[in-house]
């Protein structure tokens, strides 16, 4: 856990590796959001995070979104998405929901051209399935800016549990 006042004293360095992981495998977003140091909150933290990814070319950011795995898929994924996708149940998938996910993963990125994404902090594999399912009927465009908005909840998420917010910086 680290106070705001902590990362406002991390060299760039080390704010990329010890901030930049809550956005998938893009270190870049922590590089520019450095920049905008000192952060007076965990808030304002978090939109220059989201602020960086919004005002980034829209081949940076789809680089972004196809940085993140699958929604109950087997392969290797950072510890933080093992540890949502634990949460939320997708680590005891039947044979028949694994194959029902891989399905519908693959559904939706050859539609799409990139993964499904959700925040699933909160959801259960029930919802998930149901919100793919759901989603899939949407335009690309759409579910591109759906992409997007889910990952800063996902960002977000990860923020909170790694930094702790001080008597002065809560409800900011």
């Amino acid at each position: 856990m680290y106070s705001i006042a902590a990362i406002n004293k991390m060299n760039r360095q080390e704010f990329i590796e010890k901030i930049g992981w809550v956005f998938e495998h893009s270190p870049w977003i922590a590089n520019k959001t450095w920049d905008y140091r000192p952060f007076p909150n965990l808030n304002t933290l978090h939109q220059l995070m989201v602020q960086a990814v919004t005002e980034a070319p829209i081949g940076d950011q789809l680089e972004l979104i196809r940085a993140h795995p699958d929604l109950g898929g087997k392969l290797k994924m950072t510890d933080s998405s093992v540890k949502e996708q634990i949460g939320a149940g997708l680590d005891s998938l039947s044979e028949e929901e694994y194959k029902e996910f891989a399905s519908l993963n693959k559904s939706y990125a050859n539609k799409f051209g990139f993964p499904f994404i959700l925040a699933v902090k909160g959801h259960t594999k029930e919802t998930i399935y149901q919100s793919m399912k759901n989603r899939i009927n949407h335009t690309k465009e759409e579910e591109f800016q759906t992409a997007l908005t889910q990952i800063f909840a996902i960002a977000k998420f990860r923020l909170d549990d790694i930094v702790k917010l001080q008597t002065e910086e809560r409800g900011a």
